[in-house]
């Protein structure tokens, strides 16, 4: 009939649901009181548009159900977004029913249920809290500064009036195209949910600004509710505003029905740093974008690679290409996306999807590798196959370019080159590969075992990418590494770790023939579960010494995809200092990242963020390192 449901509820720990069926009762029998009690209060979610939908209220008083409230299918679906308010005249009932009817494998969650007497509502707290994720380029939304307004008693009407805030930090003013203040409804934070406001059915708008100062004021109307109201500060950046630079908002005081409450929140806010949506859903009709490559080529343009999923978000197989974006002013502004590698779009292999992309540059002859594993048919992680032919098993394929990526080869199949028979996939390591201080090009990359156990290795070329040859297993249950060369001819690999939320770090002076497990491996750096990372050694990339630096990125968290963190280590990784950490975004995103040298001085990333499919941001060197 019903149950407590903790994995989804408005506020506490947990909800009420009434199960999907025909119909449903519960009735509540409240304890008794002396005390006066006026309202019968709760908020309600529909789950599904579905029909049937019908929910009712009834009261036992002096022996007798009377109905109190009834829905019969005009209640929005979503989070919670149902309040019902019934009046009690001074008196609480002996038992209060609870009706549903709703479809199968659905239901109406309840939750907040109050009894009380009537109290005018009062305004108990405002406050104010900053999160640290990106501020980009090409969102419509990004909200910046969350205000909570927690109202008390259950009496008379309460407007947010006004919403005071200032703005500072590095970035020109005239960068900015609006500010806004949204309303979170129900009220409830939403802080990284916010894409698209006239299809997002738990926002609303306040009100906005287009005449933008340092201190200003968005002027609008909403009633607040009894408990904690939620109100999320957006700025909408130009096209044209420089994602080197950095904006802080703060706001010091709301007006509520003609009061001033100033925020308790601190004085000082952190600035926020701009980057780039690169990639967002829907982008030239693409569903998804996930898996970033990047690397400086030898003319300073960055290359991104990455999976365009074009029907879905799901991993291979699928309908996936390689897509290909290009910057050639330090990732300020970006060329038309591009697909570089499209194995076929019959539906009876799958639409031949290729993913997983890896990029690397031949630093002597300027050529620009991508490597990316094609899946003909369902060939990919879980039904590859024994054998090298591509309807046996995964396929690993490269794509050159001899141009600065302006142009690309046709498909290069490197399988039977790499692939032991008994092996049932072999396919590089996504994100980046490197060029060795003798020339020899090196892409991480993973393989599953005739039992299906995965293991991270390196494939490589000491001819320019004519052929390739492929290490040996360095761990098992390692999956998506990546290579750096700590000393001339010895190769670190920092990999995903099936077993424990923690990182492997292997090395090698034989290019992968033997491996040694590094004093750090399990022990210093952490990942949520199992996920890709990034590992650049910031010398290496340059060419020169700038103070021998190793830079890794991944979510610092064992909870989950969230708190993208670039870490610096000067000692080849044996240690990893607090003070050599920098935070780029807080909320949850899908993970993955790849890091590359923009200039002497500039570290540029790619990551899937909190707030768009793919982000680029553009920071200082020396805001990770102190130098």
């Amino acid at each position: 009939m019903a149950t407590i449901h903790t994995a989804h509820h408005r506020s506490g720990k947990a909800s009420l649901r009434l199960l999907g069926g025909v119909e449903r009762e519960v009735i509540w029998t409240p304890k008794p009181t002396s005390e006066r009690v006026d309202l019968l209060e709760f908020w309600f979610e529909r789950w599904t548009a579905r029909t049937p939908f019908a929910l009712q209220v009834d009261l036992l008083v002096d022996g007798n159900w009377q109905t109190a409230y009834e829905n019969k299918g005009n209640a929005p679906v979503g989070s919670f977004r149902n309040h019902v308010s019934i009046p009690l005249e001074g008196k609480l009932p002996k038992q209060i029913r609870f009706r549903s009817i709703t479809p199968p494998s659905s239901g109406v969650m309840i939750d907040d249920l109050t009894v009380e007497r009537s109290m005018p509502k009062r305004v108990a707290s405002v406050s104010g809290t900053t999160r640290t994720v990106p501020l980009l380029v090409r969102n419509e939304w990004n909200p910046v500064f969350e205000v909570t307004v927690d109202v008390q008693g259950n009496e008379g009407s309460m407007p947010l009036e006004e919403v005071e805030f200032t703005l500072s930090g590095s970035l020109d003013l005239n960068s900015i195209e609006k500010v806004e203040v949204i309303q979170s409804v129900p009220p409830q934070p939403a802080w990284f949910n916010v894409v698209d406001l006239a299809n997002h059915q738990e926002l609303k708008l306040f009100g906005s600004s287009m005449l933008l100062a340092k201190r200003m004021v968005v002027s609008g109307k909403s009633l607040l509710e009894r408990g904690e109201n939620h109100f999320l500060v957006s700025v909408k950046l130009k096209d044209s505003a420089d994602v080197s630079q950095t904006l802080a908002v703060r706001c010091p005081a709301v007006t509520v029905a003609g009061k001033r409450y100033e925020l308790e929140s601190p004085k000082e806010t952190t600035p926020l740093r701009l980057g780039i949506a690169l990639r967002r859903a829907g982008d030239d009709g693409v569903n998804t974008y996930r898996i970033p490559g990047l690397t400086t080529t030898k003319a300073g343009t960055l290359i991104a690679v990455y999976d365009a999923r074009h029907r879905g978000g799901g991993d291979l197989p699928g309908d996936i290409d390689i897509g290909m974006s290009r910057s050639v002013d330090g990732g300020r502004s970006w060329e038309p996306m591009r697909i570089i590698i499209d194995m076929g779009n019959d539906p009876k292999w799958r639409f031949d999807g290729i993913g997983d992309p890896a990029v690397l540059v031949d630093k002597n002859s300027g050529t620009i590798w991508v490597a990316a594993l094609w899946s003909h048919g369902d060939r990919a992680w879980h039904r590859s196959g024994q054998g090298t032919r591509p309807m046996q098993s995964g396929q690993l394929i490269l794509v050159r370019s001899d141009d600065d990526g302006l142009t690309w080869s046709k498909p290069i199949n490197i399988t039977e080159q790499v692939k032991q028979p008994s092996w049932n996939l072999v396919f590089n390591g996504p994100g980046k590969g490197i060029c060795m201080e003798d020339g020899t090009l090196v892409f991480a990359a993973q393989f599953q075992d005739e039992r299906r156990v995965p293991h991270s290795t390196i494939i490589y070329s000491q001819d320019h990418g004519k052929t390739w040859k492929i290490g040996t297993g360095g761990h098992p249950h390692t999956t998506e590494s990546q290579v750096v060369e700590v000393r001339p001819g010895v190769l670190m690999l920092n990999c995903r770790y099936d077993n424990a939320s923690t990182r492997v770090v292997l090395t090698t002076s034989d290019l992968g023939a033997t491996w040694q497990e590094h004093a750090s491996s399990k022990k210093l750096l952490i990942e949520p579960g199992a996920c890709m990372a990034s590992l650049i050694d910031v010398d290496q990339e340059l060419g020169e010494s700038r103070g021998g630096w190793l830079l890794f990125s991944n979510p610092d968290s064992q909870r989950g995809r969230e708190k993208i963190t670039i870490k610096a280590s000067q000692d080849g990784g044996k240690s990893w200092p607090q003070d050599n950490r920098l935070l780029l975004d807080e909320g949850l995103g899908a993970g993955y990242s790849c890091m590359t040298m923009i200039d002497r001085d500039t570290v540029g990333i790619l990551y899937e963020g909190s707030t768009s499919k793919l982000v680029f941001q553009r920071i200082p060197l020396k805001d990770i390192t102190g130098d």
